[in-house]
């Protein structure tokens, strides 16, 4: 028998009306979009099912909600029987694969996000960092002109490493600018600038992870029931001290989604479940392997559609 292993998505997933008929129709998920509500103090909600989009896109609003809707689905899919031998997430998606390992609870899941999106959007000033996904390039090169830029233009770095083909950079305005005109050195096919509000994963969110490190430190966190595999190692972490420090790491380092998958696949994996908003993990996991079998479980219709164990 093949292992299986739960993934959840990150930023950049997320849809106005998002979990909304797994709210209507299953109980479990209703009770644990209640329960962010009532955790975070305002109508999360509303701004998951009606938006408008440019609210639920700022990152304060959008890590909480993604959080959210995975851990809704999951709760809900809990009732397949289908039970995972690893759990890893796409950046924020780490902190569905926590609450799903039962390292920390949902409630303080969901403040933590909330504050992480925060510390994000204010650790660099508007306009001063951005982001580009760069298409075709081979990681050595990119990471050789990524140095080569930062020299000369301003600090711009590899920031996910999402699957054959597709790196997202990230830095200063001016150093992911000068990837994005002279990315073919590297041989880039495309360069495309990301609309986001700061240059996530890259060194210029060092603030943003220090205060992080503050929020971390006062949870109780358990040990993982189930190995997570960590963004910033694409390895197994099952100790709460070793999940603490990662995750404040995580907020500056590169995300090593495409390592994180290849090691899932040499420990034996050949089933990942997707679990939360869109497919966007799916349509990653096939280009690193094609020969595994990936099931998006992101509405109630999905669920339903699993076989119960």
């Amino acid at each position: 028998m093949g292992k299986i292993a739960f993934v959840f998505p990150g930023q950049g997933a997320q849809a106005v009306g998002m979990g909304k008929d797994a709210y209507e129709s299953i109980e479990a998920s209703r009770a644990i979009i209640d329960r962010a509500d009532e955790a975070l103090g305002f109508s999360l909600s509303s701004i998951i099912f009606e938006g408008p989009e440019e609210t639920l896109k700022q990152t304060a609003n959008t890590q909480p909600a993604l959080l959210t809707v995975s851990v809704a689905l999951l709760e809900a899919f809990k009732t397949r029987g289908v039970e995972p031998d690893f759990v890893a997430g796409h950046s924020l998606g780490e902190y569905s694969a926590l609450v799903a390992a039962g390292v920390m609870s949902f409630e303080d899941a969901v403040r933590t996000v909330r504050a992480r999106g925060e510390f994000m959007e204010q650790a660099v000033p508007g306009g001063q960092g951005a982001m580009a996904a760069v298409l075709g390039a081979e990681r050595e090169a990119l990471a050789a002109l990524c140095a080569q830029a930062s020299g000369e233009a301003g600090a711009v770095e590899l920031a996910n490493v999402n699957c054959p083909g597709q790196i997202v950079v990230s830095g200063t305005a001016a150093g992911v600018q000068a990837v994005i005109e002279r990315g073919k050195e590297a041989g880039a096919k495309r360069v495309i600038p990301l609309e986001v509000s700061g240059p996530f994963h890259s060194s210029l969110m060092k603030p943003a992870a220090d205060r992080l490190s503050g929020v971390l430190s006062e949870l109780s966190l358990n040990d993982a029931a189930v190995p997570v595999v960590a963004n910033v190692t694409a390895e197994a972490v099952a100790g709460k001290d070793d999940i603490r420090r990662l995750l404040a790491e995580q907020v500056y380092s590169p995300v090593l989604w495409e390592d994180s998958v290849r090691y899932l696949i040499a420990q034996g994996v050949d089933t990942f479940y997707e679990i939360g908003s869109g497919t966007v993990l799916a349509g990653l996991i096939k280009k690193i392997d094609k020969s595994v079998t990936v099931i998006s479980i992101n509405s109630a219709t999905s669920i339903e559609a699993v076989p119960a164990v």
